[in-house]
């Protein structure tokens, strides 16, 4: 059976492979071989039963829905030929068909390898405890209050609340926080989050179908059912263009009596511009964007995204770097910054803290002198200690430092915005270091060039970081319209409620926005996060750059206006052909020839759309 999907899947090439080698044969039996013209005519029989029936059938079904697309004319030259014993025209309008729409299969992203690589994500077991051993238990079968344990790691199976062990889980891909956060006993763990180098034993607080997870997914199947199918260029094109060849054809038999001029104007007016012309472009821009580190998944993205009006920003990883650094270190007085930072950073070293890496960073940077520390130790709750030479070094919460030094802490500074740890030497206040996921450098003059050189009307920032997380960052890249706090059915309810308004451009990072990416009319993620995220998406920016996807929009810019000159001009050259074939200069097997010529031409303009335009980011014009 999966042997027959597949071949099912691959009907066009295989129909377009047989046309080819059917056209041949008649070719070299007819005028190689001087065979009797019955038996040469037989390839021709083959190509039209075996190849042009599955394709008049499904354009006879998508006439049945009321879908009249540029096909159809082909469908009709199909019919026609066979009917009017045309069979060497009506293999060349089978090739022609079959051809157009492989090239376009060749492109065309499979939604649901979404959802299958969600489930892939996954684990299939858990290690659940049971009568005092750990058995290996299918997910479904994990009941709420069990004890699971995950190993180092391994991707949570369930929710749950952390009852053995210590250690960081990496949530960024649920949640939209850039760090990897601590777990100890009494903190919640999230279904999807993979676990640091330490097992830890959970106590389940949901099932697996009712997961956070399990959420997501659902929201993924929804949204895939929910997108509404955008006109394709071709179509557009094709709804205005298959009247007038119909016409013209029909207006050639009536007049002339001859109903071989009807065929002949319908060949000539099969519409390999649009059905060739746009998908070569189409590849054409496809294999550029790859050059540039940008994946097209969906070639219908490089279509409509210039005809975007709304473009909705995730905030982590997106428009920041999704890496904590540290902005600020707020000494008491008396501390010099340079001793307490290499104080910090010789401690810091021996941590599993998230923040820890910013720490030790900021001091390869500065090149501060590192010390050998004693004692070290990192309880829960109580934070990092340890002896630096003589000096005791506590690093903290604010919480924490109240309690050491009731005193010392009036000299905290007022909380703001981001992370902060505090530092205590010999139980007395020395430091508040300050942490902030910094927006990317050129996030400003990204976001001011949107709407004066794409035609953007509306840009937001949609989040699920906190509120005053948001709002920094809205200040710094100069975003007004900014919504915080939002789980990914919230998301995908904000781009649903915008797509009804405008054509949206999503671009967003992490499992949490795969619903939101998926229902946008263009989604593109920044894909060295997560495998889940850039199968949602339309298109897949390799490197996290913003310079990349202003790169992506003006190779959309140069693949439309080259598709057009190949489609549109490709037209125009139709459209003299009939009229020649309608006045009986041209019978349907030159007037099939006559449109390749013309095929010719049209790919050979579309095939530019491989080289890069003249301007190709503009993000520094002003």
């Amino acid at each position: 059976m999966s042997i027959l999907r597949s071949m099912w899947d691959k009907r066009e090439i295989l129909i377009a492979v047989l046309a080819i080698v059917t056209i041949a044969a008649h070719l070299i039996m007819r005028f190689g071989m001087d065979a009797d013209p019955d038996a040469a005519r037989v390839p021709l029989l083959l190509c039209l039963f075996v190849g042009g029936t599955p394709l008049v059938i499904e354009l006879a079904m998508k006439a049945f829905r009321r879908e009249f697309g540029s096909d159809l004319l082909a469908g009709i030259s199909i019919v026609t030929s066979v009917l009017l014993d045309e069979y060497l025209a009506g293999s060349i309008v089978v090739l022609m068909l079959s051809g157009g729409e492989a090239l376009e299969e060749y492109a065309v992203a499979n939604a649901s390898s979404v959802l299958k690589a969600l489930a892939k994500r996954m684990p299939s077991v858990a290690h659940v405890r049971r009568d005092g051993t750990l058995e290996d238990v299918p997910l479904e079968e994990v009941r709420v209050g069990d004890h699971v344990t995950i190993f180092p790691h391994e991707t949570s199976p369930v929710d749950g609340v952390v009852i053995d062990g210590h250690g960081v889980m990496d949530e960024s891909f649920l949640t939209g926080e850039p760090y990897m956060m601590s777990k100890a006993p009494g903190s919640s763990v999230i279904s999807g989050s993979i676990n640091g180098e330490s097992a830890i034993t959970i106590e389940a607080t949901r099932p697996a179908q009712d997961s956070r997870y399990a959420k997501i997914m659902q929201v993924m199947r929804d949204t895939e059912q929910r997108k509404p199918k955008m006109r394709r260029m071709g179509d557009q094109l094709g709804a205005v263009y298959t009247p007038i060849a119909v016409a013209l054809a029909v207006a050639a038999w009536m007049i002339s009596g001859d109903p071989t001029r009807f065929l002949a104007v319908l060949v000539v007016a099969t519409p390999c511009p649009l059905l060739i012309g746009i998908p070569v472009a189409i590849i054409g821009s496809i294999s550029l964007s790859a050059k540039r580190g940008i994946v097209i998944k969906d070639p219908g993205a490089l279509e409509v995204i210039n005809t975007c009006k709304t473009i909705i920003f995730d905030k982590t990883g997106t428009l920041t770097y999704g890496t904590p650094i540290i902005t600020e270190i707020l000494t008491a007085p008396g501390v010099d910054e340079r001793t307490l930072l290499s104080q910090i950073v010789s401690l810091e070293r021996y941590s599993k803290h998230p923040l820890a890496d910013a720490v030790v960073n900021l001091g390869e940077q500065r090149g501060v002198s590192i010390s050998e520390p004693k004692e070290v130790s990192e309880k829960p709750g109580q934070g990092l200690r340890g002896l630096i030479g003589n000096r005791e070094i506590l690093i903290t919460g604010r919480k924490a430092l109240i309690e050491l030094d009731p005193e010392g802490a009036k000299l905290l500074p007022e909380r703001t915005a981001g992370l902060e740890c505090v530092v205590a030497i010999d139980g007395k206040y020395a430091a508040t270091v300050q942490f902030r996921d910094e927006p990317r450098k050129d996030g400003r003059l990204f976001i001011e060039h949107l709407s004066r050189k794409h035609g953007y009307e509306k840009v937001m920032l949609v989040s699920g970081d906190r509120q005053s997380e948001a709002d920094y960052l809205g200040k710094k890249v100069g975003i007004q319209d900014i919504i915080a706090e939002q789980t990914p059915e919230q998301k995908v309810e904000i781009v649903r409620q915008e797509s009804e308004r405008a054509r949206t451009c999503f671009v967003g990072d992490g499992i949490n926005d795969a619903p939101a990416l998926s229902l946008a009319t263009v989604g593109i993620a920044f894909g060295q996060a997560s495998d889940i995220t850039t199968e949602a998406a339309g298109v897949v920016i390799m490197d996290s750059s913003l310079e990349r996807v202003d790169e992506f929009f003006h190779i959309s810019k140069h693949m439309r206006r080259i598709a057009l000159q190949s489609a549109v001009g490709g037209m125009i050259l139709s459209i003299v052909g009939m009229i020649l074939a309608a006045m009986g200069h041209l019978p349907p097997v030159a007037g099939a020839i006559t449109q390749e010529v013309i095929d010719v031409f049209a790919v050979v303009n579309a095939l530019r759309a491989a080289f890069p335009p003249r301007v190709i980011s503009d993000i520094r014009e002003r």
